[in-house]
C-alpha cells in the first residue's frame, strides 16, 4: 500500500517498541560520583592555583624555619670575631685567611648584624618564633573562642545576654596596655617557676612573649566567639538537633558532636585567616620592644634592630620586612582560598 505524503498519520514502527537490551540500558544510565564534604572541598582547592601557591610558599617557609637550622653551620647567638656588619656573601678577614689556607668556610648568605652573628640563621630563628606564636595563640583562640560562642548560642536567652556582654566589654580593653602591665605583674612569678625543675622553657620564651599568649587568651578570642556563636544559633533548630534532644542526647554532646562538628568548614577558615593576624600583632609586640627575650630573634625585633641602621644596612630591615608581608599574604590567600572550597553558599 503507497503512503500518502499529504497524510498527517505517522508512521509506527514496531520495532520501536521492542525492550530494550542490557547493553543499551547502562548506555543510558549516567551516574555521578559521590563525593563527601571533605573530597569535594579539598578537590575545589586544589583548582585554585594561588591557594596551591600559597601552600607551596608556607611550606617552604617552614621548611626554612624547622628543619634548615637544625643543620645549618652558624647559631642564631654565635658571635663571630671580626664579622660585624657583612655584606651579603662577604666574608670576615679571619674567615678568608681561612679560605686562602684551603679550608671550606660557610658563606654568610645575608651577611652579618652588628654583634657579628649570621643574619641568615638569625632571620630563619626569627620566622619560626613568628610562626610558633601564630600557630599557638589561633590553637588558643580556637579553643576558647568555639566554646564560648557555642555555649552561649546553644542555651540563648539570660545566659548568652550576660556572655555577650562580657565580649563587649572585653573588645574595650587595648591590648597594648594590657601586655606590659602583665609583663610587670608575671615577672616575678615567673622567675620563681623558671627555678623549678622542667621550666626551663620559661626562661627561653621570656616574660613578653608569655604575656603575650596570656593577652591572646584573654582578649583575642572575641571575634572568633561571635562568629561561632552566629552559626550556632542557624543550626540549633535543626531536625538532627531536635532528634539528638529527643534521643536523650545531653548538651555538652550536641554541642561537641552535632553543632561545633557541622560549623568545621567554616572554623578552618576562620581559623587559618586568624593565622596572620597573630603573626602580624607579635611581629609590631616584638618591633616595640614587648616580644621575646635577647637573643631569641622574631622578624618584629629584627625589623626594630635594624631601623637605626636603615641608611647603611637597608637590607636588615627589608629582609624581615618582606618575609612578614610574605607569610601574612600567604595565609590570607590561603584563607580565600579555603572559603571559596568549603563554604556551601559559594558552590557553582
Amino acid at each position: 500500500m503507497k503512503e500518502n505524503p499529504v497524510s498527517f498519520q505517522l508512521k509506527i514502527n514496531p520495532d520501536d517498541f521492542l525492550p530494550a537490551s542490557e547493553a543499551e540500558k547502562e548506555s543510558l544510565v549516567v551516574m555521578r560520583e559521590s563525593v563527601g564534604f571533605w573530597k569535594d572541598g579539598f578537590r575545589r582547592l586544589v583548582k585554585n592555583k594561588i591557594a596551591m601557591a600559597s601552600i607551596v610558599v608556607i611550606v617552604l617557609i617552614m621548611f626554612c624555619s624547622f628543619i634548615v637550622p637544625s643543620f645549618y653551620p652558624y647559631s642564631y647567638k654565635t658571635q663571630i670575631k671580626g664579622a660585624n656588619s657583612l655584606s651579603p656573601m662577604q666574608y670576615s678577614a679571619q674567615e678568608q685567611a681561612q679560605i686562602d689556607a684551603g679550608e671550606k668556610v660557610f658563606p654568610h648568605i645575608l651577611g652579618t648584624d652588628k654583634m657579628g652573628r649570621d643574619y641568615a640563621i638569625r632571620v630563619m630563628m626569627g620566622s619560626r618564633i613568628s610562626l610558633i606564636v601564630g600557630l599557638v595563640a589561633t590553637a588558643i583562640i580556637l579553643v576558647i573562642g568555639s566554646v564560648y560562642g557555642a555555649v552561649a548560642a546553644f542555651f540563648g536567652g539570660w545566659v548568652d545576654l550576660i556572655m555577650m556582654r562580657i565580649v563587649d566589654v572585653i573588645y574595650t580593653i587595648p591590648d597594648v596596655l594590657l601586655i606590659v602591665l602583665l609583663s610587670f605583674a608575671l615577672k616575678a612569678p615567673l622567675e620563681t617557676l623558671m627555678k623549678l625543675p622542667g621550666f626551663g622553657w620559661v626562661n627561653t620564651l621570656g616574660v613578653n612573649l608569655i604575656s603575650i599568649f596570656v593577652v591572646f587568651a584573654l582578649l583575642y578570642w572575641v571575634s572568633m566567639a561571635r562568629m561561632v556563636r552566629s552559626q550556632i544559633l542557624m543550626l540549633k533548630e535543626s531536625d538532627y538537633v531536635t532528634a539528638a534532644r529527643a534521643l536523650g542526647a545531653k548538651n555538652g554532646r550536641i554541642i561537641k558532636k552535632h553543632l561545633l562538628t557541622n560549623c568545621i568548614g567554616t572554623l578552618i577558615v576562620t581559623t587559618t585567616l586568624q593565622i596572620p593576624a597573630s603573626i602580624f600583632t607579635e611581629s609590631f609586640l616584638s618591633f616595640l620592644g614587648l616580644g621575646v627575650a635577647v637573643p631569641l630573634p622574631s622578624l618584629g625585633s629584627l625589623a626594630s634592630e635594624a631601623i637605626n641602621g636603615l641608611n647603611t644596612y637597608p637590607y636588615l630591615l627589608f629582609i624581615p620586612a618582606i618575609l612578614i608581608s610574605l607569610i601574612i599574604l600567604s595565609f590570607n590567600l590561603l584563607g580565600d582560598g579555603l572559603r571559596d572550597a568549603f563554604d556551601p553558599k559559594l558552590k557553582n
